[in-house]
């Protein structure tokens, strides 16, 4: 760590555009929406089509993608590191190309122990390529200027499984499962790589500051004296919770993404009617994303991130409690999902500067993506075992939880950021 005296290394520096640019924030949402298709949504129109030609356990191809996001969350550290050293247009391109690596082992896959180890892979370029790396590389390179620009980029990418879901299934009937990987491929090489190299900025290597510039190796960014680029501290204030308080959102965001239709038949919500329900959350995460666009920018993001937790509490609660309710239920649920992509990239923006922003952004995505991965298994034991208004029980229980910590975050966050 530099003391008051000795040089110190200035951040990467941007070249090319001085602010996220519309274009450029469409492109970046157009990468995300490719990359989703192709990985975390994948698994839920091939899986059908790869035990009926495969033979393989249908829950072993299915849990894949519980691997993948495992593997994922193993480097996260690791890539918010990288970011921060080299800029994120590197690093989401080589992620990019890991995926389309990925991608091409699962299409020549004839064996499971070789399928599994393709979704190892895809997993490896998942860490690098979606949402935590991409937000971590927009934080970096325009600091304050982020927000806007991570809104608009989950405003896009927001409409991935409105889009990939029959594109896939399309694909499949086409081409097979098989060529539909390829064809993902395809489009991650020639489509999201060139979008990644165009829509984010080239940074310089970081240089060392003028002697004597009297700059001090504080452990928290301060906003007029920005941290050493040379020093990344291992943990920052506060770090631990927010980590926890993400995680808990995403085991909400993974159960309810695998049990939602369970949980809707059993308040006897009829099957036709509980896909239809279903479907109102695409659009409700999309408009909490317009809204927050509009209106939150001038209001720090702790305030959207109590409103993120308590939407999905009070959906929760409504589906418990009220189920011909059940279309307001998944609005509020949907909403606040969708202000917590938001948030999970704005808040440690807010908390912690642009200079520390890569690294902390690769050590909170890791405890989420472990809490993703385990989810789903969880919530098939639990609610085999116990019933879908246990587990029902259990996730309001979690919703509680994030609330409370939501408040004890919001509260401390100006602590935090100025200790």
């Amino acid at each position: 760590m530099p003391d008051a005296t000795s040089p110190r290394p200035s951040p990467p520096r941007s070249r090319g555009r001085e602010a996220p640019t519309l274009a450029g924030n469409a492109a970046l949402g157009l990468t995300q929406i490719i990359l989703w298709g192709g990985s975390f949504f994948l698994i839920a129109v091939i899986a059908e089509p790869i035990v009926r030609s495969t033979d393989w356990p249908q829950g072993v191809v299915v849990g894949a993608l519980s691997l993948a996001i495992l593997v994922s969350a193993l480097p996260s550290p690791w890539v918010g590191r990288l970011i921060r050293r080299h800029g994120g247009r590197p690093v989401l391109i080589a992620g990019t190309l890991i995926i389309a690596a990925g991608q091409v082992l699962l299409a020549l896959s004839t064996s499971l122990p070789f399928f599994l180890l393709a979704w190892a892979v895809m997993g490896l370029g998942m860490a690098a390529a979606l949402y935590d790396p991409l937000f971590a590389a927009i934080g970096q390179a325009y600091g304050a200027s982020a927000r806007g620009a991570m809104t608009q980029v989950a405003i896009a990418s927001g409409f991935a499984i409105t889009l990939c879901w029959p594109a896939t299934s399309a694909l499949v009937e086409w081409v097979g499962w098989r060529g539909a990987c390829l064809a993902y491929a395809a489009l991650a090489v020639c489509v999201v790589a060139p979008l990644f190299a165009w829509a984010l900025p080239r940074q310089d290597k970081p240089a060392p500051a003028p002697p004597g510039s009297g700059a001090t190796g504080s452990a928290v960014p301060d906003p007029a004296e920005p941290l050493a680029w040379a020093s990344a501290p291992a943990r920052l204030p506060g770090e631990r919770i927010l980590s926890l308080t993400f995680a808990s959102a995403a085991v909400i965001m993974a159960a309810m993404s695998v049990q939602l239709l369970l949980l809707l038949q059993a308040k006897g919500v009829p099957a036709t009617t509980a896909v239809a329900l279903s479907a109102l959350i695409g659009p409700a995460q999309v408009g909490a994303r317009i809204v927050e666009l509009a209106f939150g920018r001038s209001a720090h993001p702790r305030w959207a991130l109590l409103v993120a937790s308590g939407s999905v509490a009070l959906g929760l609660l409504l589906l418990a409690v009220a189920p011909s309710l059940a279309w307001l239920a998944i609005i509020l649920y949907g909403a606040g999902n969708g202000m917590r992509t938001v948030v999970r990239g704005t808040l440690p923006l807010a908390l912690y500067g642009q200079h520390a922003y890569a690294a902390v952004m690769g050590r909170l995505a890791r405890l989420p993506l472990f809490g993703q991965a385990v989810t789903p298994l969880a919530c098939g034991y639990v609610s085999e075992w116990f019933g879908p208004d246990r587990l029902l029980s259990v996730l309001l229980g979690i919703a509680a939880l994030n609330v409370g910590l939501s408040l004890f975050v919001a509260g401390q966050s100006s602590r935090i950021r100025n200790p």
